[in-house]
């Protein structure tokens, strides 16, 4: 096994750890399908919603995807290497 690997396989596990824990952090949204075709307004937004990105569960959001993103391509790349 080359060190490559072990640190691929390192870097992989300390990503792993940090998803697990920003997903934990997060809110709960039991929206369900109610929320996603428009909930009970008829789809008005209010302005806690047009500003999410900008508070920390939107921050949070966006970490999870880049870090999903990261995992996605390092584990592609060692299937792809290997």
């Amino acid at each position: 096994m080359s060190i490559g690997f072990i640190i691929a396989g390192v870097v992989i596990m300390v990503l792993c750890v940090a998803l697990i824990g920003i997903i934990l952090l997060q809110s709960k949204n039991a929206s369900g399908l109610t929320g996603a075709i428009g909930g009970m307004g008829g789809g008005a937004q209010t302005y806690w919603d047009k500003n999410k990105g900008r508070s920390l569960e939107g921050q949070l959001g966006r970490y999870t995807k880049i870090i999903a993103g990261l995992l996605f391509i390092l584990i592609l790349g060692i299937k792809f290497l290997a």
